[in-house]
C-alpha cells in the first residue's frame, strides 16, 4: 500500500512542469520515423519514451500508452492532455487513423509545428533588443534617481532662491524612488495583473486587438501573422483529411486576436451553407485582396489546401521583412528617447545653478 502511494506521489510530482513546443516537435518528427520504418504505434511510442529524460513528457506518453493498451485509439489517449497535445494535434491524429496514413499525417503536423515555433522566435528575437534597451534605460534612470539627484538635492537646499518647477518635479520623482519603492514596485506588479485581468474579458480584449491592427507597421506586423497562421492551420487541416467545418473550429482556437477569430464563425456557417470560402472571407474585410484571390483560385482548381499553404509561405516571408523594418525603426526610437529623458534631467539639474550665476 506504501509502495503504490509513493509510485503515485512520484508521478504527480513529475507532472509538474511544461512540455516544451521543440520537444513536442522531435516526438512528433521522431514517431513518424519510427512508424514510417514499419514499427507499432507501441513500440514507436515505448522507444520514444525510454529515451526521454524523466519529467512531463515522459510521464504523459506513459499514460498515453497506459491508454492505448486498455484499448483507446491513439487520438483517444491523446485528448486526455490538451495542455500538450491540442485539439490541432488530436484531430490530425484521428485523420491519420482513419485514413491510414499516420505516419504523413505526423510528417505534416511536425512540419507545421515547426513553422510555428520558427514563427515564435523570429517574433521574439525581435523583442530582445528593444527589451534590453529598456531595462538598461530604467536600471540607468533607477540609479540616476536614488544616487545623483540626492546630492544635488542637498546642495540646493543651502540655496535661498527658489528651485524651478522642472527641478522641483525631478526632486519628488527621486523621493519616491528612495522613500516609496515598495509602492512603485507594488504600482507595476498590480498593473501587470490588473491589465491580464482586464483582457480576459472578450469585449475589452476584441477592441484592444483592434486598436493593435490600427497602430501603424506592428498593426500591419500583427495582421500577418494572423493571416500566416490562419491560411496554413488551415491549409494543413484540409490537406491531413479533416472536413472544412471542423477544420475552420480548430482555426477559431488557435487564432489569438479576437478580430480574426470572431470572423471564423460567419466564415463557418457561410460555407455549411455553400458559400466560397473567398466571398465569405472578402466579406469580413480584414483579408487582403491578394489572400482572397489565391484562395479564390484554390477553390476554383481544386487544390484549396495547397493555396493556403503557398499563401501562408508567401505571408511569413512579408513578417521576416515587416520584423527587420521594425527593429531598424526601434533602434533609434529608443535612444531619442533616453536622450529626451536624460537631457531632461540635466537640464533640470543645472536650471538652479545658471540662475545663481544670473544673480551674480
Amino acid at each position: 500500500m506504501s509502495f503504490e502511494l509513493s509510485r503515485k506521489l512520484v508521478m504527480s510530482l513529475k507532472s509538474f512542469g511544461r512540455v516544451k513546443t521543440s520537444d513536442l516537435v522531435t516526438f512528433t518528427r521522431e514517431f513518424a520515423t519510427l512508424n514510417n520504418a514499419g514499427l507499432s504505434l507501441i513500440k514507436s511510442l515505448t522507444s520514444l519514451r525510454d529515451q526521454m529524460p524523466d519529467g512531463k513528457f515522459r510521464n504523459i506518453l506513459s499514460q498515453v500508452i497506459e491508454g492505448i493498451e486498455r484499448g483507446d485509439s491513439f487520438s483517444e489517449s491523446l485528448s486526455h492532455f490538451p495542455k500538450v497535445f491540442s485539439r490541432l494535434y488530436v484531430n490530425m491524429i484521428r485523420s491519420g487513423e482513419v485514413s491510414g496514413s499516420l505516419d504523413e499525417i505526423e510528417k505534416r503536423l511536425a512540419t507545421l509545428l515547426e513553422k510555428q515555433q520558427r514563427l515564435k522566435k523570429r517574433l521574439h528575437a525581435a523583442l530582445i533588443y528593444p527589451a534590453f534597451v529598456l531595462g538598461m534605460a530604467l536600471l540607468i534612470l533607477s540609479l540616476l534617481m536614488i544616487f545623483v539627484i540626492p546630492t544635488f538635492t542637498k546642495m540646493f537646499a543651502d540655496m535661498d532662491s527658489e528651485l524651478p518647477g522642472a527641478t522641483r518635479f525631478l526632486i519628488a520623482i527621486s523621493n519616491v524612488f528612495i522613500h516609496y519603492w515598495y509602492a512603485l514596485i507594488a504600482g507595476v506588479v498590480i498593473g501587470i495583473v490588473g491589465v491580464r485581468f482586464l483582457l480576459k474579458f472578450p469585449r475589452i480584449r476584441f477592441y484592444v486587438d483592434k486598436v493593435i491592427l490600427r497602430i501603424p507597421l506592428l498593426g500591419k506586423l500583427v495582421s500577418r501573422v494572423m493571416i500566416s497562421r490562419f491560411t496554413r492551420t488551415l491549409g494543413t487541416l484540409l490537406n491531413s483529411g479533416v472536413p472544412i467545418l471542423s477544420a475552420l473550429a480548430i482555426v477559431k482556437e488557435t487564432t489569438t486576436n479576437l478580430v480574426y477569430a470572431q470572423c471564423v464563425p460567419r466564415i463557418s456557417e457561410s460555407v455549411k451553407e455553400g458559400e466560397s470560402l473567398a466571398r465569405m472571407m472578402e466579406e469580413t474585410k480584414i483579408f487582403p485582396m491578394l489572400v482572397i484571390k489565391m484562395v479564390g483560385v484554390g477553390e476554383e482548381t481544386g487544390q484549396l489546401s495547397d493555396m493556403l499553404v503557398k499563401v501562408a509561405d508567401t505571408y511569413e516571408e512579408d513578417v521576416d521583412v515587416l520584423v527587420a523594418s521594425l527593429s531598424s525603426l526601434m533602434e533609434p526610437f529608443l535612444i531619442v528617447i533616453m536622450g529626451l529623458i536624460v537631457g531632461f534631467i540635466v537640464i533640470s539639474m543645472f536650471l538652479p545653478l545658471f540662475n545663481i550665476a544670473e544673480l551674480l
